[in-house]
């Protein structure tokens, strides 16, 4: 064998081991150019408001009001689900509240069309489970769930997830239910802009359930504030709304991405904690209008989305997809 030859085989050997153990990056493919707004809304006490139809809501797109509709089957839509779980860092101790995550999810799983995929990250991301509809193998992989190392590569693993769940069939809920820190530490291969874009184009709808190892964390618990006032008094700025995107990401990463896709953000602190809020995502997954529209001539970029009720009741509070991403 020649010099040349053996230094071929040598590199071959040498990627081959470093890929080893790494999830195989998921094929992204683009989407339409109609954008889901999946919306939540519910009243005073926190319950779901339903009969709502398409002519109830407005729709903007960088303050330009849009023609909505209404998808009156999206409940009926099986669920493709992301189960996200850090285990890096110091989630152990997290691992006594979280306990009962597997039998909380049989709601969901128990569907026979909606199916689930299991990603565990610390610094390294490890597809425990892919895609199935058998909770069963999910279950047990929860349960043995072991400590990994200092680190919680939480854009990596959003990101990875994001492109995992874009390669779901159409006609699918995309949902992302991450359950980590407030913090990312050690993410390599995910930047902000990508994980921002990824957020505006793939339809996914991310549940965040995060830990703090700070109580004044614990007490800063968001409850659908996703939408800046101020920002629709100003006129458009194509740059503004990344630059906010990234801002937010900055300081929590599940908040601001949660706030983006229209998902919910729920600190937790204690086993009870958790349950009630598992028990919410259970409930609302089904529960949101699905809402779009067609955008006009969108500049390339982040467009900022505001979604509200014509004609409002007192203290009702609306979720919704706050941004997505124009090609170019």
């Amino acid at each position: 064998m020649n010099t040349r030859k053996a230094c071929i085989l040598v590199v071959i050997f040498l990627v081959a081991f470093a890929t080893a153990g790494v999830p195989q990056e998921p094929t992204f493919k683009a989407e339409s150019n109609v954008v889901l707004v999946p919306t939540l809304v519910r009243d005073e006490k926190g319950n779901t408001i339903y009969g709502l139809r398409a002519e109830d809501f407005v729709i903007e797109d960088d303050g330009t009001e849009q023609v909505v509709q209404l998808d009156e089957t999206a409940e009926a839509a099986p669920v493709s689900l992301v189960i996200a779980v850090q285990r890096g860092r110091r989630a152990n101790r997290e691992f006594p509240r979280t306990r009962g995550l597997s039998a909380m999810l049989d709601p969901v799983l128990s569907e026979e069309r909606n199916q689930a995929a299991l990603l565990l990250f610390d610094s390294k991301l490890d597809l425990a489970r892919d895609f199935t509809n058998d909770a069963g193998p999910i279950e047990a992989d929860l349960q043995s769930l072991q400590s990994g190392d200092g680190g919680a590569a939480i854009l990596d693993a959003v990101a990875y997830s994001l492109k995992l769940l874009n390669k779901q069939p159409e006609g699918q809920q995309r949902v992302l239910l991450l359950i980590s820190e407030t913090r990312d530490h050690g993410s390599h291969f995910a930047k902000l802009d990508d994980v921002i874009s990824l957020v505006g184009v793939t339809n996914t709808a991310v549940y965040a359930l995060p830990f703090s190892p700070s109580l004044s964390q614990v007490l800063d618990t968001e409850r659908g504030a996703n939408r800046d006032e101020a920002y629709w008094n100003a006129p458009p700025n194509v740059v503004a709304p990344l630059l906010m995107a990234r801002q937010a990401t900055k300081k929590n990463v599940p908040k601001a991405i949660a706030a983006m896709t229209g998902g919910e953000y729920e600190l937790f602190s204690s086993r009870k904690g958790f349950e009630t809020r598992m028990n919410s995502f259970a409930n609302h997954l089904h529960n949101r209008y699905l809402l779009s529209f067609e955008p006009k001539s969108p500049h390339p970029g982040l467009h900022r989305i505001r979604v509200r009720l014509r004609n409002p009741a007192p203290d009702e509070t609306v979720l919704f997809r706050s941004n997505y991403w124009a090609g170019g």
